[in-house]
Formats: C-alpha cells, sequence, structure tokens
C-alpha cells in the first residue's frame, strides 16, 4: 500500500523553503498531498488557484514529483484535511528551535485526535532555513528583489503583483 503524506500550509507564495520540503518529502512517502489552508477571514496575497498552479510547477521541477504531487484546499483542522485524503503521515517542516516548540505541541494535539496519523519533521536545508512567505512578501512589496529566495516561476508572479 503507498504511503501517503500531507503537507500543509499556505504557501502563500510558495518559496525555496518549500521546494526543499517538497523533495524531502517525496523521500519519505510515496504520495505527497500539498494542502493549501483557506481561511474565509484572511485575503492572501495569491489566490487559492495561484497557488496552485504555483505549486504544480514546483512539482514538475522536481524528478518524479510532477505524478506523486497533488494539491487540495482545507479550511479546517489538518488533521480532518489528513483524513480526507488518505495520509498516514503528516509532514511538517523545521527551520529552528522556534519552530520545533510550536511544532511539537501541534504534533501531540493531532496526536491525541489521530494516533494512527505519524508527524514527520524534516529539517530546513541551511540554504533556505532563513526564508519565510512572510518576509518574501514584505521584501516585493517594497520592490526588493526576491529571486535568492523562491522559484523563479513566483519571483515573476510576484513582480507582476506588486508592478501593477
Amino acid at each position: 500500500m503507498a504511503r501517503v503524506g500531507l503537507y500543509p500550509g499556505s504557501f502563500d507564495p510558495p518559496t525555496n523553503g518549500h521546494l526543499d520540503m517538497l523533495r524531502a518529502a517525496l523521500a519519505v512517502v510515496d504520495r505527497l498531498v500539498v494542502a493549501i489552508g483557506v481561511h474565509p477571514g484572511k485575503t492572501p496575497l495569491f489566490s487559492f488557484d495561484e497557488r496552485v498552479a504555483l505549486i504544480r510547477e514546483l512539482a514538475d521541477q522536481i524528478e518524479g514529483g510532477a505524478g506523486r504531487i497533488e494539491v487540495m484546499s482545507f479550511d479546517g483542522l489538518t488533521i480532518d484535511a489528513a483524513r480526507d485524503c488518505g495520509a498516514s503521515v503528516m509532514i511538517r517542516g523545521l527551520r529552528d528551535g522556534t519552530d520545533l516548540d510550536y511544532e511539537m505541541q501541534l504534533a501531540g494535539m493531532n496526536d491525541g485526535m489521530a494516533a494512527d496519523i505519524q508527524t514527520v519533521f524534516l529539517p530546513a536545508t541551511s540554504a533556505t532555513r532563513h526564508i519565510t512567505a512572510t518576509l518574501v512578501r514584505q521584501i516585493a512589496k517594497m520592490g526588493g528583489d526576491v529571486s535568492a529566495f523562491v522559484p523563479a516561476a513566483v519571483a515573476r508572479k510576484l513582480t507582476q503583483k506588486f508592478s501593477s
């Protein structure tokens, strides 16, 4: 039976850190579902459809990724999204100790709700550890060059967003 993993997040925008996590996750699972959180009270920079298109483009950049990465939306509990797609593993990226503290709390709560779904922590690479989507958005909004932090397609889309 194929091992299905869920990689949840906002991906607004997808960054080089997300790309590294996709690669690392595919070494752990057979099929990866990228779950984009959609919250009615928040207005993301990129629409859900734009984020899906960007993630699919990233999947195409990963050897063997295009056929193994799917994208879905969710607006409730992440653990419910994992159940909905048949995931037995939840993938969580860690940049630093602060992430670890928070993610351990989440993993404990998720374990209490669904002990059959394991949380797997994957460390960020040293090249991407400092990247956050929030900082990328702020830099792009202020006219800065984000090409070192995001894939080329995302950099182009950010330039389009903020030049209009």
